[in-house]
């Protein structure tokens, strides 16, 4: 594990960390039934039977896994 020479002071820690930034997450804005639904992009969505009790889980149209 790499140990470092000297200590780093805490104003160059501070200017390192600020660099850090978190950003929003981009949604998908898609239509289904007439409703407007955002999802993130490459993720399996849940389908949903009428009374909305979750049933599998689907991603580019086709089953990946059981809820």
């Amino acid at each position: 594990m790499a140990v470092p020479k000297r200590k780093m002071s805490r104003a160059s820690t501070r200017m390192r960390r600020a660099q850090w930034k978190a950003t929003a997450p981009t949604l998908v804005k898609t239509i289904e039934n007439g409703k407007t639904v955002y999802s993130l992009p490459h993720r399996a969505k849940v389908v949903e039977d009428s009374t909305g009790t979750p049933l599998y889980m689907e991603y580019k149209g086709r089953k990946v896994a059981d809820v």
